[in-house]
C-alpha cells in the first residue's frame, strides 16, 4: 500500500463496501475489493491504536498515573 493517512483510508473503505453492498460486482472482482477492504481496515484499526498510545501519554499525570478526562466534542453538552 503506497503511502496512505487514515482519512483517505477511510474514504477508500468507505467506497469499497458500497461497491460490495451493490452486489453488482463479478466474484473474482468482489474478493479482491473485500481483500483490499480488510487491508485498509486493519490500516485504520491500527491508526486508531498508536493514536490513542498518544493521547494516553499525553494525559498521564505528573505522578505516572493516567488522569481520566471525557472526551468532549463539539455535539455534546
Amino acid at each position: 500500500m503506497a503511502k496512505q493517512n487514515f482519512e483517505n483510508a477511510m474514504q477508500k473503505l468507505e467506497e469499497i463496501t458500497k461497491e460490495l453492498e451493490v452486489g453488482e460486482l463479478p466474484l473474482e472482482k468482489a474478493l479482491q475489493r473485500f481483500e483490499e477492504g480488510v487491508k485498509l481496515s486493519k490500516f485504520c484499526s491500527e491508526k486508531l491504536e498508536e493514536t490513542e498510545k498518544r493521547v494516553t501519554i499525553l494525559l498521564e499525570g505528573m505522578d505516572g498515573d493516567i488522569l481520566e478526562k471525557p472526551f468532549l466534542t463539539g455535539n455534546n453538552t
